[in-house]
């Protein structure tokens, strides 16, 4: 099983985000898992709530620690744009990508679904060049 893991500082939206909807659509072979550098007590209210919307369901997940274990488990590593890049930056398996996504806490329910759209796009793209052969 090939691996692309999803990385943010509280891994409590964007890449939880991303690995549900990554896991929803994943080719064979392949899943999707998340971690954060300073991973958060519990998935955003927010996050749980514009996933459901698409009919994903993440309440049972928990924010999980990035430690070199899982980096290294991972054939992808992706970060969501969040500075996390300097503290995991070496962990990471060859191909490494930043998505750049602007982080939804505290905003209102609107940013946190025009994020899991903007991820949404990001994951087919990623679930293309899987497909095609070009990872």
């Amino acid at each position: 099983m090939k691996i692309v893991l999803f990385v943010c500082v509280g891994n409590a939206a964007r890449s939880i985000i991303a690995e549900a909807l990554f896991n929803a659509a994943a080719p064979e072979g392949w899943r999707a898992s998340s971690g954060g550098t300073k991973p958060a007590s519990r998935i955003s209210d927010d996050a749980i709530a514009v996933l459901g919307e698409i009919g994903v369901k993440v309440e049972k997940e928990k924010p999980t620690p990035l430690d070199e274990e899982l980096a290294k488990s991972a054939e992808i590593g992706i970060t969501m744009g969040c500075g996390v890049e300097d503290g995991c930056q070496v962990l990471f398996n060859p191909i490494k990508e930043d998505w750049n996504i602007d982080d939804p806490r505290g905003e209102r329910i609107e940013k946190y679904r025009e994020i899991r759209d903007e991820i949404k796009g990001h994951v087919d793209e990623l679930i293309k060049k899987i497909e095609e052969g070009g990872i």
